[in-house]
């Protein structure tokens, strides 16, 4: 992993998926942070909790607006995709006109794999070596003055569900309907996190928060299913705690989609006030998925067959027990006894109601 460190509350969900995510790609990610909490524990003053592996790889990050972290991010990709495609422009009028059977060989090899990042990794290599091996070539002074854009990158837009579900929204519908590689990671704690726990578009029913203090009375924004009726959109939806190899397997067939992809993570945080403290918020993950709180899947336009997966078993029961494990929850009973039992009770109807639907999309997919 290439995050350590990183001074985030204790068991913070947030950083859990981030650690993954560098686990898997930390030496050729980009990654555009929106300010919140991620913003926080990753990128704290002096201090950069993301680190290197011993070639002295790791993650590339910057963190942006409140409000443009999206775009922000796709101007990161489409800066490092206009260098690479200058590159290649050389990299072909080179092989065009060198006489070293090798050195043409390394060209084309490179232009062949620009888009696969293992491939391209070791034609990367070649060329690099065949140009150094020729410093007084014009080509190789050229090429190699941008050598660190060769490879292929992987680029990540982090952020949670006030930029995602709210205040970004605009910037992250815009960028996932342009159809560029990129791969956004929404850190889904239910609330505005790290300004003093205001609700959001992805606070439930019944839950309170600032501007919710007699509990939210609008279900929750179904920001995958927006993103879902594109068509060329990778979308799921993950919670480490309950499933964690779909979890990983989400994340893997994100990034190898040739296009954008949305990852809605559930994330537990200090502002749901679980019984018990956060040292069980994995734990909490998989409670909230076995009562139907939240939905496993994933929808995947590049899959063989079936494109939507449905990755939740069908709800346990307990609902209304997971919500009082929570004091976010618990409190309206105790402010407001008889509007908690009728949210508590809209809850519930909406989480089933909304399974049943992702069973239709499953059943419509298979058909």
């Amino acid at each position: 992993p290439m995050l350590e460190f990183s001074g985030s509350c204790a068991g913070c969900a947030e950083t859990s998926y981030a650690r993954l995510i560098t686990q898997l790609f930390g030496d050729h990610m980009y990654i555009s942070n929106a300010t919140g909490c991620s913003s926080i524990w990753g990128g704290p003053a002096a201090t950069s909790p993301y680190c290197t592996n011993k070639e002295g790889h790791g993650p590339a990050w910057s963190n942006s607006l409140f409000e443009d972290n999206a775009e922000h991010g796709l101007g990161m990709y489409l800066g490092q995709q206009a260098t690479r495609n200058r590159l290649a422009d050389k990299i072909r009028e080179l092989s065009g006109v060198t006489e070293s059977a090798e050195k043409k060989a390394a060209c084309e090899e490179y232009l062949a794999t620009m888009e696969d990042y293992e491939a391209n990794k070791a034609a990367c290599e070649k060329l690099i070596a065949a140009l150094e091996a020729d410093p007084d070539c014009p080509y190789s002074k050229t090429i190699l003055a941008d050598k660190e854009f060769l490879c292929k990158k992987s680029m990540w837009i982090f952020g949670g569900d006030g930029w995602a579900y709210d205040i970004g929204f605009g910037g992250v519908d815009h960028v996932l309907a342009s159809g560029n590689d990129v791969n956004i990671f929404v850190f889904d704690t239910e609330v505005y996190s790290n300004t003093g726990g205001q609700a959001s578009k992805a606070s439930n029913i019944g839950q309170v928060a600032q501007f919710a203090a007699a509990g939210k009375e609008i279900k929750k924004k179904s920001l995958a299913e927006i993103a879902m009726s594109y068509g060329y959109i990778y979308v799921a939806q993950v919670a480490m705690g309950a499933n964690p190899a779909q979890t990983l397997k989400a994340i893997q067939e994100a990034e190898a989609y040739h296009g954008p992809s949305l990852i809605i993570g559930y994330a537990p945080c200090e502002m749901h006030s679980i019984k018990g403290g956060m040292m069980n918020c994995q734990k909490e993950m998989k409670k909230a998925v076995d009562c139907g709180y939240w939905n496993l899947f994933r929808f995947n336009p590049a899959a063989e067959g079936a494109k939507f997966t449905l990755d939740s078993k069908e709800p346990k029961g307990g609902y209304q027990e997971f919500l009082m494990n929570e004091a976010r929850y618990s409190r309206l009973t105790r402010e407001f006894p008889d509007r908690a039992t009728e949210l508590f009770q809209r809850n519930e109807k909406a989480a089933m109601e909304r399974y049943d639907h992702l069973l239709k999309l499953k059943a419509m997919y298979e058909g």
